[in-house]
């Protein structure tokens, strides 16, 4: 059994996360103490609780601490196994947090498999569904994942109430990836959305977007949507297209927070990227740690930003495969992250 301090690094529930995939991945049981002890609130919350709930459904686990409030867990697992899952967190919780705990094992469980998960679908501090479906999905995919995602429902943060589809078919061959030079930026995309509100303030977002790239002789094609939700909320999301890769950044509505300054928070993170040399954005290199983890072979991946984030999700890898990963770069610089499986074979189910 490995035993992980959650407070280790970042101090938050990718511990946690990370720890429970890579649990089933390996066949691996493991105990985890002070659980976001880093946290405000430190323990288990709603949408951690609904992670582990799916990891124990996935993996027929046996667990000792699944609380509200635990800052203990043990976590047995059996074999994945593939099925129809349902998952209703209840509050705003993440439903993408929940969803990249357990679509990566299922990759892995010899047959296809449906999740159903509702909560917060555009929420702070986690990846939205547009981003997932998007930006993280486009990677994952290209390593060889089967994954489909469907937005049934968008989910806003505070109220929630959204729901997402995923479909998993079994991984066939895997894939390393090489993303350390983006090339040359070929157009921006763009979502300005809105749900149970006036599309002008949608409208208003895309102007002011559009505004601040006014001198730039970029193609920018950015799409006004009404998102199908219970609750109101808005959303600003912009993917720059490179040659070989691509950066995306969005920002959410808040009551009385102006359409302006969604679109000035999403350009400021998008300004940030393009005056660095990254090839890809600091969330996804993070987020593809784990899965290239598992790939026989060499990644590389140039991150516009090192973070804590990161370095912790790296940390916690190691302690489960035989795999070494090397971050060159300063935290908060441009940094390169080599990722080498040391030995062999691939994981396989």
């Amino acid at each position: 059994m490995i035993e992980i301090d959650g407070s280790h690094g970042e101090g938050g529930g990718q511990v946690l996360r990370s720890s429970l995939a890579l649990s089933l991945i390996t066949g691996t049981p493991v105990r985890i103490v002070n659980i976001r002890a880093r946290r405000s609130k430190s323990g288990l919350m709603a949408q951690h609780l609904k992670a582990v709930e799916a990891a124990v459904a996935v993996g027929k686990a046996r667990v000792e601490g699944a609380q509200l409030g635990s800052l203990s867990l043990v976590f047995e697992p059996g074999r994945i196994q593939s099925g129809e899952f349902f998952l209703e967190i209840g509050t705003a919780g993440s439903t993408s947090l929940v969803l990249q705990t357990v679509l990566l094992p299922l990759g892995f469980a010899g047959d296809g498999s449906s999740i159903i998960v509702s909560g917060g679908t555009h929420t702070p501090w986690s990846p939205c569904f547009h981003y997932l479906d998007l930006q993280w999905l486009r990677c994952m995919q290209k390593i060889g994942f089967d994954i489909q995602l469907k937005l049934e429902r968008a989910g806003f943060y505070p109220e929630g109430g959204g729901r997402v589809h995923a479909r998993v078919r079994t991984a066939a061959r895997l894939s390393p990836l090489l993303l350390t030079e983006r090339g040359a930026l070929l157009r921006i995309l763009g979502i300005s959305s809105v749900s149970n509100l006036d599309i002008g303030v949608a409208e208003r977002q895309k102007k002011q977007a559009l505004y601040r790239l006014r001198n730039q002789n970029w193609n920018v094609e950015i799409e006004v949507v009404r998102l199908s939700s219970s609750f109101k909320g808005t959303m600003l999301l912009l993917i720059g297209e490179f040659e070989n890769s691509q950066c995306c950044y969005y920002s959410l509505g808040a009551r009385g927070k102006t359409a302006e300054l969604v679109a000035d928070e999403t350009l400021d993170q998008l300004e940030e990227f393009l005056a660095r040399d990254g090839a890809i954005d600091q969330y996804l290199a993070d987020q593809l740690i784990l899965p290239l983890a598992v790939v026989s072979g060499v990644s590389e991946l140039r991150t516009s930003r090192v973070t804590q984030h990161l370095l912790t999700n790296a940390e916690i890898v190691r302690m489960f495969l035989p795999v070494r990963i090397e971050v060159a770069g300063e935290l908060g610089q441009t940094g390169l992250i080599r990722i080498e499986r040391t030995v062999s074979s691939q994981v396989s189910p």
